[in-house]
């Protein structure tokens, strides 16, 4: 372990060494952000004796969490495979392929992908008699996307935008939307995380579950956080509270 120690600075050793509670590492680009959180996986399980399938870490991209896993699996050999590591989405596909059941949906679910989605959304403009000039597939996804990054499900962004005639026309798009997804057993990306969420709000057991599980949590490019995502970690957390987060100095970030 002194070994593995030599290799970081003063600075990124304090991080690593760092396990109780929760931890904030601001860095700039190339300052060795990553390397943090890998050195703090292995030295989690090999000094603390942490279990790899207690450990969550979780990043951005597919390629960051592909170059974390490869890093990691240098450290750590076998163990990387009962580490959790991956994308916020890719951890959410895993809980919602054993929990999603709770939420009337079948463990077989399909993602729909944008080309999915427009079709979804073209249906649903055809069913309501609304001008697809007026509102176009695009202008209408963007809007229940941006919808779902707020937490908004269909009954709430009607409630929040009585006032309002468009947003009130694309609500309606937005209830018959997540009717016909159900209807097809199929989920889109944003829905992911929204589902997640709220299966562990809603189901004491699970959140007792997973946040029991994650003892120690570390998230990559915590900067780039939105609501859903800092609202996922919270509640994974909400146990233990060993986070470690990292991000970009050049980013503000505000919520820990």
């Amino acid at each position: 372990m002194q070994d593995l120690l030599e290799e970081l600075n003063p600075k990124q050793k304090e991080a690593v060494q760092n396990t109780d509670g929760p931890c904030l590492v601001i860095a700039g680009a190339g300052s060795g952000k990553t390397k943090v959180l890998t050195y703090k996986i292995a030295y989690l399980m090999q000094e603390k004796d942490v279990k790899p399938w207690n450990v969550l870490a979780i990043t951005f991209t597919n390629k960051a969490a592909n170059e974390m896993k490869e890093r990691a699996a240098k450290l750590i050999g076998e163990n990387i495979n009962d580490l959790w590591l991956g994308t916020f989405h890719s951890v959410c596909v895993r809980i919602l392929r054993k929990f999603i059941d709770r939420l009337g949906f079948d463990t077989s679910f399909a993602i729909f992908d944008t080309s999915d989605q427009k079709t979804v959304v073209k249906n649903c403009l055809k069913e309501l008699n609304i001008d697809n000039k007026l509102f176009t597939e695009k202008s209408v996804m963007n809007e229940i996307s941006n919808a779902k990054n707020e937490m908004l499900e269909p009954e709430q962004y009607l409630f929040k935008y009585s006032d309002d005639y468009r947003k009130e026309i694309i609500g309606k798009v937005y209830t018959l939307y997540q009717k016909k997804l159900k209807e097809n057993n199929a989920v889109d990306f944003d829905d992911i995380i929204n589902f997640t969420i709220k299966i562990l709000m809603e189901n004491p057991d699970v959140l007792q579950y997973y946040s029991e599980k994650f003892k120690y949590i570390l998230v990559d490019e915590y900067q780039d956080t939105n609501k859903s995502q800092f609202t996922l970690v919270t509640l994974l957390a909400s146990k233990y509270g060993n986070i470690t987060v990292v991000g970009d100095n050049d980013q503000s970030i505000y919520r820990f």
